[in-house]
């Protein structure tokens, strides 16, 4: 039994040697495996942000009080508009339609006496409807605007007593850098599309090539074939993770709150998923082009949209945030942004990495019971 054990060890270690060169002489692993990480990346954390800065918006300073003229330089000072101040909102909507402001303040007439006397005060915003995520942005942002200004000691009648000042903080993210949460969920999409893109190939590629049939007729069990295709893949993703992690802190500046062996325990983890689905495709597919389309549209797309990623789960609607528990980019994304904002909040990590483990169980059992050492 031990001479068998070792013979067997012999065989695995020569498989996973000669998938490590197929992997060294394939430019499409090493592209796959570090090249798109590199770039999509640069893409979401460059291209996409839920911060809003530079608001056009336009002001329609209607009355002359001071409160007024208090309250359009609070808009004035912000960061987060660009203010055209008018007289009237007339002159404003022409330049709405034109899409040269994205909203109006309306402030009317008796606004300051309103203040001043303490009476309900009234204002009118106008936004864009066209486009509803930047006019809720509009409303949210100009809100707030007004709240600090209402709250603060400058909003105070003359003769009258210092207001209500509001102090707000955020945790584990007091920038409120939405890149901060955005570029964790693309490492994971990332993780997704690399483990599932790279080893939906390599059974594949086994059938087109026809070397598939040699594997078949030798003594090498199932379980061995699939375990060295399976190890060279899983060190090639452990080392395009911990890559895509340096791109994440050193280029973007994200912070890394946790310990790099609870990254790489999750990250195993997640890749018995990905690579055992990779393979289940692989297997089915029998063709390269089928098994990378497939690959793109069961890992990509439900990681990009229903993994909170970019859309928050709880506001799906039931169906979707239902077919959300099946994928396991869902507790990916939650691991890696506790991880990045919080650290090692095991409160929160221990949950996901166990469902993590569960499913990447059934991946892994799926892909031994369908694959069969016989030729169909």
């Amino acid at each position: 039994m031990p001479g068998l054990k070792r013979f067997i060890f012999k065989r695995l270690l020569a498989l996973i040697k000669k998938e490590g060169l197929q992997i060294v002489r394939d430019p499409s692993s090493i592209v796959i495996a570090f090249v798109l990480p590199g770039v999509l990346l640069f893409m979401f954390g460059y291209g996409i942000s839920f911060d809003a800065k530079d608001i056009q918006l336009g002001i329609a300073l209607e009355d002359q009080g001071w409160a007024s003229r208090d309250l359009t330089n609070a808009f004035l000072g912000s960061p987060y508009f660009v203010p055209t101040v008018a007289s009237d909102r007339q002159e404003l909507f022409p330049l709405v339609v034109a899409d040269e402001l994205k909203g109006i303040l309306v402030i009317p007439q008796g606004f300051s006496s309103a203040v001043v006397s303490s009476r309900p005060i009234e204002l009118q915003l106008i936004t864009d409807g066209v486009f509803p995520n930047t006019a809720v942005l509009v409303q949210n942002y100009s809100l707030g605007v007004i709240a600090q200004w209402f709250s603060s000691s400058v909003v105070t009648a003359p003769g009258g007593s210092p207001g209500l000042r509001l102090e707000p903080r955020f945790w584990y993210n007091k920038e409120v850098e939405s890149r901060y949460s955005i570029i964790p969920g693309v490492m994971a999409i990332i993780m997704a599309l690399i483990g599932t893109m790279l080893t939906s190939l390599v059974v594949a590629r086994e059938w087109e090539r026809g070397t598939m049939e040699a594997l078949l007729s030798t003594p090498i069990g199932v379980f061995e074939i699939l375990l060295g295709k399976l190890v060279p893949y899983y060190l090639l993703a452990i080392f395009s993770t911990f890559f895509s992690l340096g791109v994440t802190v050193g280029l973007f500046g994200v912070p890394f709150r946790g310990s790099l062996f609870t990254l790489f325990c999750v990250t195993s983890l997640f890749m018995m998923s990905a690579l055992g689905q990779g393979l289940v495709i692989s297997t089915l597919a029998k063709n390269q082009y089928v098994a990378s389309f497939a690959a793109l549209l069961s890992a990509f797309l439900p990681a990009v949209l229903l993994s909170g990623f970019i859309f928050e789960l709880d506001a799906m609607p039931t169906f979707q945030r239902a077919v959300s528990y099946i994928l396991p980019a869902r507790y990916l994304v939650a691991c890696l942004q506790t991880l990045f904002l919080a650290g090692d909040a095991w409160g929160v990590l221990l949950p996901n990495m166990t469902k993590l483990a569960v499913l990447g169980s059934f991946f892994v059992g799926a892909t031994l019971i369908g694959t069969k050492k016989r030729l169909d």
